[in-house]
């Protein structure tokens, strides 16, 4: 058989293979159902649709791309902990990779000194076994992780580009742990940071500095939500970057240089943005609060606010004491100018990276704290109980007093963090009926949604979502929040799903058997070109080969010789 018909019969296998893992993987979240959460399309319900029903509203964009009206106004995609490695991780790094076979040139070559010829060939035959225990292992692992690092910045831009296409978010946010260590220096600071922009992340910009405000009474609007202009398009392009321990450090790392240099290529490490849904109706924007013609009324303009908080540095004992002032009073600034829990109508949206507190056994990570020598936090898995309630109480109003303002109800919002790479979804609450000895406790979402603990009189609480790593070993995860405006409660609501695209070998399978086609059938090309000039590899050209055969005739007495013909490696008589 030739080597053109062994070839179209394994691209015959092939290319069918390719095709089909090509589509799913390039439509993933169209096979997985993957969609933003709808809001309700009938007056009467407060829950949002299924998911069923959210994908086919997907599918309506895509194939007519005006009918996105009843989709929420607010859809963030919300990635967790892409960690991109560098260098650092490679072994033979900022090192030549077969040191020992340089060095048994050396000896052999009279470049070292030696106190005799015996000591000098010993030392050659030791670098020679090191060559094939450890340069050539190192060697091979390096190029193997080389390869990887290389892999993963566009398995990890593929999760971005491909939901970001398909799921249409207004905003996108990345839960902190940017990059993979806060230890590197600058050169290799910079070389992550490019390769997070024009590769895992191509497309995307960070906040401007402008826009990233600081928190103020007297503030400018950041854009209107459920609006389409140019203003909404570059939301689609920004990206909301948070901070996390692999980026500027725990607070025992965290120095004035780490945090600038990070603030100088992903934007600002502590801000707020500020979005408005425009109500459009006389009679409804009749209600809302006037302090002149309608002062009774507690009713805000629809608002949501997205808070941007740096927390590394928000337990103690901190390396920089200066540091650690300016995120109190960041966080004191996010309180004292948010609107009063009695009214209603906003919405906060907290995006931070390590957890709030939650006792053992809730999620994967349980609560752990490590210190230098020298003082200052190492690490740790969550936040402090007392830093958890600065949040709970304090940006969100929150209350186990039923006689605070608001009943202690506080305000509507949910918290976005990651650094827990397994991902996890919990409810915070207290129990105001358990007089003072009530204390804060966490329980997983499902429990609390079936338990109907949300919105109960008399227990309220705030709702975490710790957002699972879109790294290749935790599933390739990603996270869709949708917010949207009840007008009959004037109130927001809001739910969350993920999409995961699977583990990193997928999607390495699906690229090297394509490219084994395209070779295939760059091949197959060149074989039937050569045939078509003359030169056909199935019907080469017959060899006659003279037949030589041994007999006990004498010389004059020889029978005539037969020709015989060789084709293909058979000899057949002539």
């Amino acid at each position: 058989m030739s080597p053109a018909t062994i070839l179209r019969n394994v691209l015959r296998v092939l290319i069918p293979i390719c095709i089909a893992s090509t589509i799913y993987l390039y439509l993933y979240p169209v096979f997985l159902g993957c969609a933003f959460p709808l809001p309700p399309q009938e007056a009467n319900k407060t829950e949002p649709e299924d998911s069923a029903t959210a994908f086919q509203h997907t599918l309506r964009q895509h194939v007519i791309p005006s009918s996105n009206g009843n989709g929420a106004p607010f859809r963030l995609l919300a990635l967790g902990d892409p960690q991109l490695e560098g260098d650092t991780s490679i072994r033979n790094y900022n090192r030549e990779s077969f040191m020992h076979l340089t060095w048994a040139i050396r000896h052999l070559t009279y470049k070292t000194d030696h106190p005799s010829l015996r000591s000098r060939l010993r030392q050659v035959v030791h670098d020679l076994v090191d060559v094939f225990f450890d340069d050539i292992p190192d060697t091979a692992e390096s190029i193997r992780k080389r390869i990887d690092l290389f892999g993963n910045d566009f398995y990890l831009a593929h999760i971005y580009r491909t939901l970001r296409w398909w799921t249409k978010p207004t905003h996108v946010t990345v839960l902190g742990d940017l990059l993979g260590s806060q230890w590197i220096r600058d050169p290799e600071f910079n070389r992550r940071s490019t390769r997070f922009w024009n590769r895992s992340f191509k497309g995307g910009e960070r906040v401007p500095d402008e826009v990233a405000a600081y928190p103020a009474d007297e503030y400018e609007l950041a854009g209107l939500l459920g609006v389409e202009d140019e203003n909404a398009a570059a939301w689609r392009r920004r990206i909301i970057n948070v901070a996390g321990n692999h980026d500027i450090g725990y607070a025992g790392d965290l120095t004035v240089e780490r945090l600038e240099r990070f603030e100088r290529v992903f934007g600002k490490a502590a801000y707020e943005l500020r979005f408005e849904l425009p109500v459009t109706d006389p009679a409804t924007n009749a209600t809302i609060y006037d302090a002149e013609t309608n002062p009774e009324s507690d009713r805000l303009p629809p608002e949501l606010r997205i808070v941007n908080v740096n927390n590394m540095n928000l337990d103690t004992p901190a390396a920089d004491q200066s540091l650690q002032d300016k995120t109190y009073a960041f966080v004191n600034d996010v309180i004292n100018t948010a609107s009063a829990v009695e009214f209603t109508g906003h919405f906060t949206v907290v995006l931070t990276h390590i957890p709030l507190y939650k006792p053992e056994g809730l999620c994967v990570d349980a609560p752990f704290f490590s210190f230098h020598s020298g003082g200052g936090v190492k690490e740790q898995n969550q936040l402090s109980a007392d830093a958890s309630r600065g949040f709970l109480e304090g940006i969100f109003g929150l209350s186990g007093d039923p006689n605070a303002p608001g009943q202690g109800r506080g305000r509507r919002g949910v918290v976005l963090n990651g650094h827990d790479h397994e991902g996890c979804d919990t409810y915070h609450y207290i129990n105001q009926t358990e007089g003072e000895e009530r204390q804060w406790k966490t329980t997983l979402w499902e429990t609390a949604k079936s338990g109907h603990y949300p919105g109960q009189p008399g227990l309220p609480g705030l709702r975490e979502i710790t957002v699972r790593s879109m790294m290749g070993g935790f599933g390739g995860n990603a996270g869709l929040l949708s917010v949207w405006f009840d007008e009959k409660d004037w109130e927001w609501r809001f739910e969350f799903a993920n999409c995961a695209l699977g583990t990193q070998y997928p999607w390495w399978f699906v690229h090297i058997i394509d490219l084994i086609a395209v070779i295939g059938l760059i091949l197959y090309g060149i074989l039937q070109a050569l045939a078509a000039v003359g030169i056909d590899f199935e019907n080469r050209p017959k060899i006659i080969v003279p037949k030589i055969e041994i007999s006990d005739h004498s010389d004059d007495e020889q029978p005539e010789e037969k020709p015989v013909l060789m084709s293909h490696g058979v000899t057949t008589k002539g």
